[in-house]
């Protein structure tokens, strides 16, 4: 039966009775919602067909694929650093700590005991505790093949202790130097505190002292421009003598050395045989400690 409905509203029939069925499903009851409801299966008429498989989507555009830097990073970090110690390469990055900087003296010592072919120290946005750069400072005096510490990004504080130590220093363009004071702080009596307050000039005296000696200035002048927190950039680092030059490209033609007589030959693919600066920059001098 139809019933009109009022206020013009179009014509819409009732929902049928449900009817039981023969089929193994019972007979659906009304659907609720707006709009015509399917009615019940009636005897001989077929079941629901399976359902429809969703569409399936468009394969994604390979250009907007996110980009994988590493493709199986279980273990890759220490496989890496493998990598380049098997080449003479040290990385050292971050804050120096106590905990790192015994890492890093330990991957300088094991070098050392390999031989004294040349070593590349990386540092990558470093900064340092004090001791803890001293402790580093230390090693590099001992290490008999000659050292280059290569910068890039922001070296400051005491890191730069550790770049005045090595023996030859390169700079990568983008490389920035801060020439900073060390923050020290010290907890105790006031004997103990009187102790380290010492302790603490003498770390200090030891680091200023290391990087006047390095860039040929007074002692007292560096003093003053990490009280200022001096910032320098390469071309800047290069004059005030915290550096010797700008990194370049290795393997370029006119940069090779020949072969010097007692020199060991680096095996890491950089320095060829008695080069003492990887990356061929032209600026070794030759000396051997």
């Amino acid at each position: 039966m139809i019933k009109p409905r009022s206020h013009g509203s179009p014509l819409r029939p009732f929902p049928p009775e449900p009817v039981p069925g023969p089929g193994p499903f019972p007979a659906p009851g009304p659907f609720p919602g707006p709009g015509p409801q399917p009615g019940p299966r009636r005897p001989g008429q077929p079941g629901p067909g399976p359902a429809q498989p969703e569409p399936v989507r468009p394969a994604q555009n390979p250009a907007m694929v996110p980009a994988r830097v590493w493709f199986d990073p279980r273990g890759w970090p220490e496989s890496l650093y493998e990598r380049l110690l098997d080449r003479r390469i040290v990385m050292v990055h971050g804050n120096l700590d106590g905990d790192a900087a015994t890492r890093l003296c330990a991957q300088l010592l094991t070098l050392d005991a390999d031989g004294t072919a040349p070593i590349r120290l990386e540092m990558q946005n470093l900064s340092a505790e004090l001791p803890a750069a001293l402790s580093v400072m230390g090693v590099l005096d001992v290490v008999r093949g000659p050292v280059t510490a290569c910068a890039g990004g922001r070296i400051e504080g005491p890191a730069l202790g550790i770049m005045a130590a090595c023996r030859h220093r390169q700079a990568y363009p983008n490389a920035l130097f801060v020439l900073s004071e060390p923050q020290v702080s010290f907890d105790g009596t006031v004997t103990a505190l009187a102790s380290q307050e010492e302790q603490a000039r003498v770390m200090l005296d030891e680091l200023f002292g290391r990087i006047a000696e390095a860039t040929g200035r007074e002692a007292d002048h560096v003093r003053a421009d990490a009280r200022q927190n001096r910032l320098l950039r390469v071309p800047e680092a290069v004059e005030y003598g915290l550096v010797q030059g700008r990194a370049t490209r290795r393997g370029l033609p006119g940069l090779a050395r020949p072969a010097r007589q007692g020199d060991d030959g680096g095996g890491d693919g950089g320095p060829g045989p008695g080069d003492e600066k990887p990356g061929g920059d032209g600026h070794g001098d030759g000396e051997h400690d």
